[in-house]
């Protein structure tokens, strides 16, 4: 019981933690790029959907079929630095219709990372059904299950996906993410804006797109400053919002090996040290249909 108690006051000096290390922002103005959904106390989960919905004035789409994706179209990132038309097939396919794929996902963590990534799983990750990276390889051997939910905006447009990340074996959540085109502040190239809900809060990253040969493709949150690509946290606090750029990066290399299957190759380092490495085999759930909305 006494340790039940103690969450709120953990979660809370975590917020405080974070609201010292960043700077106060103003949603409604020169940092509306970092607008994005919050959670309220307790488990995340997808709890999170209804109420942004709500804010944005939009509405929820939990079931669309094997059409709906991350993205409604790759186009969408098209600029100076990146263009869809060199992406494989494959690859766009997975983004612009994620629901009509499997993903399988393998983990590794480094040494001196597994410690604490236990400590934050439990502490936070299971607890929260959020951001719940295991630290347990075997954890995901039986595979991850996933849902796509899209919000759409008041006029009936495209606001963003919701992709629900949970462990088939005991249906608790990995990840609960928001995604959506975002551009930042004086960048012509549009990124990738993923936000993860949190309690009076939210992780965010924005991921710039790259072409590589044949066909394959990077999103990556390299160092910079604030206001430029890479992971964000943000705390709303005394009714203020304050928020903190964080020395995470990461880098999806998105392939089709020589056998033809789609893969992605995730790294994730704090600082410059390699915390985790992860392999995501993509397949199309049912290949026929799949080739024939992609041709």
């Amino acid at each position: 019981m006494g340790r039940t108690r103690g969450w709120p006051m953990l979660d809370r000096g975590t917020r405080l933690w974070w609201r010292t290390v960043g700077r106060r922002i103003d949603l409604d103005g020169d940092h509306s790029w970092l607008a994005a959904p919050t959670s309220g106390r307790g488990a995340v989960a997808d709890r999170w959907l209804p109420a942004e919905a709500e804010r944005i004035g939009g509405s929820l789409v939990r079931d669309g079929g094997s059409g709906t994706g991350l993205l409604p179209s790759m186009d969408a990132l098209a600029g100076p630095e990146f263009d869809p038309a060199a992406v494989h097939p494959a690859i766009r396919g997975f983004y612009e219709h994620t629901a009509s794929w499997r993903v399988d996902a393998w983990t590794k963590w480094s040494r001196g990372f597994a410690g604490p990534g236990a400590v934050i799983e439990s502490l936070y990750g299971k607890r929260l059904q959020q951001l719940a990276l295991p630290v347990d390889t075997l954890a995901v051997a039986h595979g991850v299950d996933s849902e796509i939910v899209t919000i759409l905006g008041p006029n009936g447009s495209h606001a963003g996906s919701a992709w629900l990340r949970t462990l088939r074996r005991t249906g608790d959540y990995m990840f609960s993410g928001y995604y959506r085109v975002g551009r930042l502040p004086g960048h012509d190239q549009p990124s990738v804006h993923v936000s993860f809900p949190l309690e009076q809060g939210n992780v965010q990253v924005y991921l710039r797109p790259s072409n590589g040969p044949d066909g394959s493709m990077t999103l990556s949150s390299p160092p910079g400053g604030f206001g430029d690509d890479g992971a964000y946290v943000t705390v709303v606090d005394g009714g203020r919002t304050y928020a903190a750029r964080v020395p995470v990066h990461e880098e999806f290399r998105l392939y089709v090996d020589d056998e033809g299957v789609a893969r992605t190759d995730h790294v994730l380092k704090i600082w410059g040290a390699t915390a985790v490495r992860l392999h995501y085999r993509l397949a199309p759930v049912d290949v026929g249909s799949h080739m024939a909305e992609s041709s």
